[in-house]
């Protein structure tokens, strides 16, 4: 928990793959900041009508990736917020670009043990939906890894943190960046 009043100077946006805690810590720290909580999926699928899943199977992941990135564009707009985006919202150029010119981006690093122990029994993974699930995985992690480490700051999840813990350790990471997070007086 945080100790001290804390002022949120910047949207943060939850970046990293599926799995990795992005929707379940960006709700605590939102919590914890007195900030809104955004989900960029939610807002998708909200205005969709439709799960992304569902997306997919009709339109197709260019689609998909193309509304993503608008809706992004369009959430770092408001007020200072936690924003948890989808796995694969940082690997287009667009998208980074506007989070690095609006906010910051944090990389919620979990490793494939950590990931695949969270995801393995979820059907509403449609990148997942193959043969090999846990390879796909594995090989998504290794081709999106470099993408993330682009990102502005990162967070390392440990297999025996809770959310709280998560939680803290973004706070901490947040704390090193006064343009982002500074001390109410």
């Amino acid at each position: 928990m945080v100790s001290r009043p804390l002022t949120l100077r910047k949207t943060v946006v939850l970046v990293g793959m599926m799995g990795a805690g992005k929707t379940a810590i960006g709700r605590a720290l939102a919590t914890q900041l007195g900030v809104a909580f955004r989900d960029s999926d939610q807002v998708l699928e909200d205005a969709a009508n439709m799960t992304i899943p569902e997306i997919f199977a009709r339109d197709g992941e260019a689609f998909f990736r193309e509304k993503e990135m608008q809706v992004i564009a369009r959430l770092m707009d408001a007020d200072p917020a936690v924003l948890s985006t989808g796995g694969g919202a940082f690997l287009d150029p667009r998208t980074r670009d506007v989070i690095a010119d609006k906010g910051v981006a944090v990389w919620l690093d979990a490793d494939l043990d950590i990931l695949w122990e969270r995801v393995r029994h979820k059907n509403t993974r449609p990148l997942l939906r193959t043969p090999n699930p846990r390879q796909t995985l594995s090989d998504l992690l290794d081709a999106r890894r470099p993408v993330y480490a682009q990102a502005d700051l990162r967070a390392e999840a440990q297999p025996h943190y809770s959310i709280d813990d998560m939680t803290a350790a973004v706070i901490d990471t947040l704390a090193a960046r006064p343009d982002v997070l500074e001390d109410r007086p």
